[in-house]
């Protein structure tokens, strides 16, 4: 085995909710008056919420970007949310990494009432050892510390621990735990998006995953960015 801790990101990752997620924040910001595209906003889909504002809505203070927010949160558990469904092949993934003695954790940013609907999807129960949520930090990714968590609930030594996720910012936080970076297409990124950010591995959906890590090398380094 490569590695001996594996921590998966939720949203995009796991669960085919990135479509609903950026449609919904384009809803709540449109009842603000502020009109972004779908094709913007899906290149922040992954990162903290508040940051995404900051760089989407700039005429938005702090309190408007919370209000947003908020709005977005109950607009997706009433609209959106119920459409989203789990990735084939999910667990399948997880027994074969817990038959072969890897170790699982989850580092999602989401939380509540989504956080609950997603785990009842996935159906992994009794196969993940610890998480760490949107409940557990102040700031969602590319910041480490969700990440770190999950990592250190896990037990395992971040030099044996790979996050992987579907953006960037999943790969910028796993790499900043001091973990190795692995990606999915799932979320929308192009393959060099999620190598330049450092993924040492990139398959097009969970189930082709472990024959990528095998394949791949956790020593490649993230591309500096210009």
């Amino acid at each position: 085995m490569r590695f001996s801790g594996y921590i998966f990101d939720v949203e995009g990752t796991l669960v085919d909710s990135v479509q609903q997620n950026v449609l919904c924040l384009q809803e709540a910001l449109a009842q603000f008056g502020v009109l972004v595209s779908y094709e913007v906003l899906q290149l922040y889909s992954g990162l903290d919420g508040d940051q995404t504002l900051q760089l989407v809505a700039e005429e938005l203070d702090h309190t408007q970007r919370k209000r947003v927010l908020e709005v977005k949160a109950k607009l997706y558990e009433a609209k959106y949310l119920p459409s989203v469904k789990a990735f084939p092949d999910v667990r399948e993934v997880f027994e074969t990494l817990r038959n072969q003695g890897g170790r699982i954790a989850l580092a999602t940013d989401c939380k509540g009432t989504a956080l609950k609907r997603y785990l009842s999807l996935l159906n992994v129960e009794g196969l993940i050892e610890s998480m760490a949520c949107g409940d557990d930090v102040e700031h969602g990714k590319p910041d480490p510390k969700l990440v770190g968590l999950a990592l250190r609930k896990l037990g395992v030594s971040a030099g044996q621990a790979v996050m992987i996720g579907d953006t960037p910012y999943d790969a910028e936080a796993g790499l900043g735990a001091g973990t190795a970076a692995a990606g999915l297409l799932t979320g929308g990124f192009a393959r060099e998006a999620l190598i330049k950010a450092g993924c040492f591995a990139v398959a097009a959906e969970i189930g082709d995953l472990l024959a990528c890590l095998e394949k791949g090398s956790p020593h490649v380094q993230p591309v500096a960015r210009s």
